[in-house]
């Protein structure tokens, strides 16, 4: 199992961070066939938000097939017109298992057209300009993640981190995804079955 998480030029640290955090204390944990990676453009070191500094594990010309693709946010914009960045998620979402995205990453993927039709969020402060931008979207205010066939979308920053253990539940069991956030010390519940959470499932 490959999970691939993009990053970019001013991404945001906690939306790359978070997801990487709890697949690798999954894998800690008993996941161990479970192969965790960063991927950017290039192998060329990126300055994510707060001139945080990070060197990207892969790039487009060399990471192993992706099973699940997180592609996260922060300043989006100047990768929405990057037509390689563009369709390379187009073509990594034509084979992975689950795309999914964390805050302003669910533009990345709208702008790839994977989310057309779909029931989506985002960050809340940027849910009027996804609806604005893309008005083919159904956009789902004050939750934390949205699922829509094998798509998952979550809101901002920290949201990352509960869609992230729901996909551990998932590709693994509840049973992991609970240790796994006992083990970070994180209070998470057993977001599908709890409507207060804030789930959209489709």
């Amino acid at each position: 199992m490959n999970i691939g998480i993009y990053v970019y030029e001013n991404s945001e640290v906690l939306d790359f961070s978070g997801p990487f955090e709890v697949f690798c204390t999954a894998k800690r944990l008993g996941a161990d066939q479970w192969n965790v990676f960063t991927v950017g453009q290039t192998l060329e070191p990126i300055s994510a938000r707060g001139g945080f500094k990070h060197v990207p594990m892969y790039s487009f010309a060399d990471h192993p097939p992706i099973d699940v693709l997180v592609v996260v946010g922060g300043v989006h914009h100047d990768e929405m017109d990057k037509e390689p960045v563009i369709e390379w998620i187009r073509q990594v979402a034509k084979t992975a298992t689950w795309v999914t995205s964390v805050c302003t990453g669910a533009f990345l993927l709208a702008r790839a057209g994977l989310l057309t039709g779909k029931r989506v969020t985002t960050h809340w402060e940027d849910i009027p300009a996804l609806h604005d931008t893309f008005a083919e979207l159904t956009v789902v205010p004050n939750v934390r993640w949205v699922r829509d066939g094998q798509l998952v979308t979550s809101a901002g920053i920290s949201a990352g981190i509960d869609m992230s253990l729901w996909l551990v539940s998932e590709l693994g069991t509840l049973t992991l995804a609970e240790e796994t956030a006992i083990q970070m010390d994180y209070a998470w519940e057993n977001a599908p079955q709890d409507d207060q959470f804030g789930v959209e499932s489709v």
